[in-house]
C-alpha cells in the first residue's frame, strides 16, 4: 500500500490534468445546454480503460522498483541495470556507470598503494632487524647489568618492530597460518627466555608449572601472543614476580602482581589503542598489543581474557580450546 500510494505521488501531475479535463469538457457542456449524459457514457469508459492503464504502468514501476532494491541488498552487484524506459532514466543510468568506473578506479588505486606500502614496511621491518641482531650479537657474550638492559631495550625495539608487522598482516587479512600439533610448554619456555635477563636485572620472581599438553596452533602467531602477555606483565610489575601455569585443558594462564588495571578500564584494554589510566602514566604505552593479541587470537580460534585488581595484579588467560581444530 505504501508503494502504490508512492506510486500515485509521482503521478499526481497526469492525474490532476486529466481531472481537469473532464471538468472542463463537463462546464462547456453544460454551457453549450447539452445534457450530461451525452459525456457520461465516454467519459466512464475513459476511466475504465485509464484505470486498467493506471494499473498496469503500477505493476511495471513495481517490477522495476523490486530489481533495483534487489541489486541495492547486493551492495550494488549486477549484471546490468533494467533498461531504461525513459530518457531521463537513461541519463541516471549513464551516471550510475559513471560512479562505478570511477569508484573501481579509486579501489584499484587505493589497493596498489597499500601493497606499496606494505611491501615498503615489510623491507623496512627487515631491514631493520639486521642492525638489531648485530647489537644482540655484540652484547651476548657480555653478563653485566649494563649489557642486561641494553638488551632489554633491544628486545622491546624487536617487539615493537613486529608489531608493525603483524598490524600491517592483520589490515591485509594475510593468510600467514599454519596450523600442527605443538608442545605447549615449547613456545612458553621460548618466550619466557627472551624475558631472563629483565626478570634478573629488576630481581623479579618467575614462578613457571611445567605444562604437559599439547595443542593445535601457529607457533609464530601464538608465542607472539605470549610475548606480548608477558612483556605486559613484566612493564607494570615494580615487585613481586610473574606466575606462569596451566588451567585444564588447555588455559594458559599468565598473572603478575603488577599496579593492575582499574575497573573502568578493564572492559576495554583488548580495544585498538585504548592505553587506559596505566597507559597514561606510562607514555610509551600504544594500546596495540593487547588489541593485536585478541587479533591473532580470533584467528588462531582462541580466547583471551583478562581479570585484574587495582594494585594487586592481573591475571591473563588464553584459552586454547575454544574450538575444535585439527592439525594439517
Amino acid at each position: 500500500m505504501k508503494l502504490f500510494i508512492g506510486y500515485l505521488r509521482t503521478r499526481r501531475a497526469a492525474l490532476l490534468f486529466f481531472a481537469a479535463v473532464g471538468i472542463v469538457f463537463g462546464v462547456c457542456f453544460a454551457l453549450s445546454g447539452l445534457p450530461l449524459s451525452a459525456v457520461g457514457y465516454p467519459a466512464l469508459l475513459c476511466g475504465v480503460a485509464g484505470s486498467v492503464g493506471l494499473v498496469c504502468d503500477f505493476l511495471r514501476v513495481r517490477r522495476r522498483h523490486l530489481q533495483l532494491r534487489e541489486i541495492a541488498l547486493n551492495g550494488g552487484d549486477a549484471p546490468a541495470l533494467p533498461a531504461a524506459a525513459s530518457l531521463c532514466e537513461a541519463d541516471y543510468q549513464a551516471v550510475v556507470r559513471a560512479l562505478q568506473e570511477r569508484t573501481a578506479a579509486l579501489q584499484a588505486q587505493s589497493e596498489t598503494r597499500y601493497r606499496d606500502r606494505l611491501a615498503d614496511v615489510t623491507l623496512w621491518v627487515h631491514q631493520i632487524k639486521t642492525p638489531i641482531t648485530s647489537m644482540r650479537l655484540a652484547l651476548q657474550n657480555e653478563d653485566t647489568p649494563l649489557s642486561r638492559r641494553l638488551r632489554g631495550e633491544l628486545r622491546q625495539i624487536e617487539q615493537y618492530v613486529e608489531m608493525v608487522l603483524v598490524l600491517q598482516r592483520l589490515d591485509a587479512d594475510a593468510n600467514d597460518y599454519v596450523f600442527r600439533t605443538h608442545a605447549l610448554d615449547g613456545i612458553v619456555k621460548q618466550s619466557i627466555s627472551k624475558f631472563a635477563g629483565e626478570f634478573i636485572d629488576r630481581r623479579l620472581r618467575l614462578d613457571y608449572t611445567p605444562i604437559d599438553a599439547t595443542v593445535v596452533t601457529d607457533e609464530k602467531w601464538l608465542s607472539f601472543v605470549v610475548d606480548q602477555v608477558l612483556s605486559n606483565a613484566l612493564k607494570y610489575t615494580r615487585s613481586g614476580g610473574v606466575r606462569v601455569w596451566l588451567e585444564a585443558p588447555t588455559t594458559l594462564c599468565i598473572a603478575d602482581t603488577g599496579v593492575g588495571i582499574s575497573p573502568a578500564d578493564l572492559p576495554r584494554i583488548f580495544e585498538k589503542g585504548y592505553t587506559g589510566c596505566n597507559g597514561r602514566q606510562d607514555k610509551r604505552a600504544s594500546g596495540l598489543g593487547l588489541y593485536l593479541c585478541r587479533c591473532v587470537c580470533d584467528r588462531l580460534g582462541a580466547r583471551i581474557t583478562a581479570e585484574s585488581t587495582l594494585g594487586r595484579g592481573t591475571c591473563v588467560r588464553i584459552a586454547l580450546e575454544q574450538y575444535p581444530l585439527r592439525a594439517e
